[in-house]
């Protein structure tokens, strides 16, 4: 007996029929049903915020309004539905449109194209403000201070002088920051690449060989330095509002938590452990997850977040397949230039002397090989990179399981399926 699976892939699916008898678990998350109506939902959340009093009440005519929002990467956030709102609320509170700002919240990726500000915004909103990409380069950042890390504090002046400060984003599990959203609309969204860099250092353990800090992963807040000092870091800048998102299953937004940075974006986490927190019993000998599609499988970069929750579910020395098509793969040129050094030891050393997100993630990407085998279901132009990323390519999903079984070593392994891969973190009982 088969089960049939139909799971994301780029703009499209791919399907797969696996023995049901060996099918340990389908990890989808839990239902939480979709917003009818968002820009009600989304009015609403801004005249009813936690610990805070609504937004219009912040707001004077004469006021310079930045607005964070999240990249390219994150388009899933639907601020193309939801910036025409918030700037309809504002200007109803008396604020014109020429005195807000869009900060795209890059932080060290690369800029969005004019185009992709459309995608992200709309093109109403794009005609009615001025978008602007933040630039972690740029030498024109403002000091705040140090945290108690020692992590310089520096941040795009925009931000800085503006007279009311709005961060909107999404929340789902972050494998190095324990959640995404809130506090990372300012670091690394908006800060400095010095800031970035103190900052991620944290993510690795205090010595060298020890590899990345198992402190810093999916879920963990409390005890996790790299979260803890984000925090210390958006506090220097004390945002005014916080606007953030949660998607249901199927992508469509299901919460809007708006208010305090902190309480609102806190009870965004709660909701996300509800949906996206599955337990399972045991490890499976063969993992399939997808990414979940575009924009979540643009790249190898972000397909890692794949990679990181499946191995969660995969047995020691298992095997994982990621569906990813990874249309712009080469982004960030620099993720691969760190494969250069021939082990993980010279690897991570040169991440410490020179941190980059880019670099943390290659070291990474090194311990996933030494958990198991990656294989990669692809596009052919792809298969280069990949190699180089030290994952096993492959052009379609019956040839990954082909290569899968062939890996696991037994004629009948337990198989876990991940539709939602980049979103649900298997947590073993």
């Amino acid at each position: 007996m088969k089960k049939h699976f139909s799971l994301k892939y780029g703009h499209g699916a791919l399907d797969i029929d696996l023995p049901a008898a060996q099918l340990l678990y389908d990890i989808k998350g839990r239902h939480a049903a979709a917003i009818d109506d968002v820009a009600a939902g989304y009015r609403r959340a801004l005249d009813y915020p936690l610990d805070a009093p609504p937004l219009r009440q912040l707001i004077a005519p004469n006021h310079r309004v930045a607005i964070i929002v999240s990249d390219i990467t994150r388009a899933w956030q639907r601020n193309d539905v939801t910036l025409p709102v918030l700037l309809d609320y504002l200007n109803d509170a008396g604020l014109p449109d020429d005195q807000v700002t869009i900060v795209i919240g890059v932080g060290a990726h690369r800029p969005n194209t004019e185009s992709e500000f459309i995608e992200l915004c709309s093109k109403e909103v794009c005609d009615r403000v001025r978008v602007v990409n933040h630039n972690a380069w740029d030498s024109d950042m403002t000091f705040l201070g140090k945290t108690g890390r020692g992590t310089e504090v520096a941040v795009n002046p925009i931000i800085a002088r503006a007279d009311r400060l709005i961060l909107t984003g999404g929340v789902i599990y972050h494998y190095m920051a324990g959640f995404g959203g809130g506090r990372k609309s300012i670091l690394p969204g908006a800060a400095s690449l010095r800031t970035i860099q103190q900052n991620h250092l944290l993510a690795l353990t205090d010595t060298i060989g020890g590899g990345t800090n198992p402190l810093s992963a999916s879920g963990v807040t409390r005890g996790n330095p790299l979260h803890e000092d984000m925090m210390e870091v958006a506090a220097f800048v004390n945002p005014d509002f916080l606007i953030n998102v949660v998607p249901n299953l199927d992508g469509a937004l299901a919460g809007i938590f708006a208010g305090n940075w902190v309480s609102a974006w806190m009870d965004a986490c709660q909701m996300v452990k509800r949906i996206y927190g599955v337990r399972i019993k045991e490890r499976a000998d063969i993992v399939i997850a997808t990414a979940g599609g575009y924009p979540k499988d643009i790249n190898l970069y972000q397909s890692q977040k794949t990679i990181d929750n499946a191995c969660y579910a995969m047995k020691p020395g298992g095997t994982v397949i990621i569906l990813a098509q990874c249309p712009l793969i080469q982004d960030p040129p620099e993720f691969f230039d760190w494969f250069q050094y021939e082990d993980l030891h010279s690897m991570e050393k040169a991440a410490r002397d020179n941190f980059l997100i880019s670099g943390w993630l290659a070291v990474k990407q090194l311990e996933y090989k030494q958990m198991g085998t990656i294989i990669l279901v692809t596009e052919p132009e792809n298969f280069d990179l990949a190699r180089q990323a030290h994952v096993e390519p492959v052009g379609g999903i019956e040839e990954a399981l082909e290569l899968a079984y062939r890996c696991c070593g037994t004629p009948h392994p337990t198989i876990t399926v991940m539709p939602q891969g980049a979103n649900t973190l298997p947590i073993v009982a």
